[in-house]
């Protein structure tokens, strides 16, 4: 089981802009924030958005993405358009993936610091 997933971000306030408009459309609520970074969460799971301890410039992982499973076809239409509302570009429009399985049904988001996210769902509805 997942514990948690954290994503870096260079600029926090645009981020919380983003991800408090998004996340939520997937059951995953704001929990926390401060300047060094945001967290969300629903039940055991946590996702944060947080400024690189590090302090060097946030990145983003090559062939890394996040998806987060959803109810219905209708949450990940609302997932993507919410994303490309608030600043996200498109990575893969919803619709069904066969290649992954008949009823896969999933978009592709990219969130302003260039994270791969997606809303999926097994749902014929």
């Amino acid at each position: 089981m997942i514990h948690h997933v954290s994503v870096g971000t260079n600029d926090v306030a645009r981020s919380k802009r983003f991800y408090d408009a998004v996340l939520p459309i997937v059951g995953i609520v704001p929990v926390a924030d401060d300047e060094g970074g945001l967290g969300y969460g629903c039940g055991k799971f946590h996702f944060s958005v947080q400024v690189p301890i590090d302090g060097k410039p946030a990145t983003v992982g090559n062939g890394t993405h996040i998806a987060f499973a959803v109810e219905d076809r209708s949450m990940v239409n609302r997932f993507y358009a919410a994303a490309l509302k608030y600043g996200g570009s498109d990575d893969g429009a919803p619709g069904l993936r066969p290649s992954y399985d008949a009823n896969y049904y999933g978009a592709f988001v990219r969130d302003r610091d260039g994270h791969k996210i997606e809303a999926m769902t097994y749902s014929a509805k």
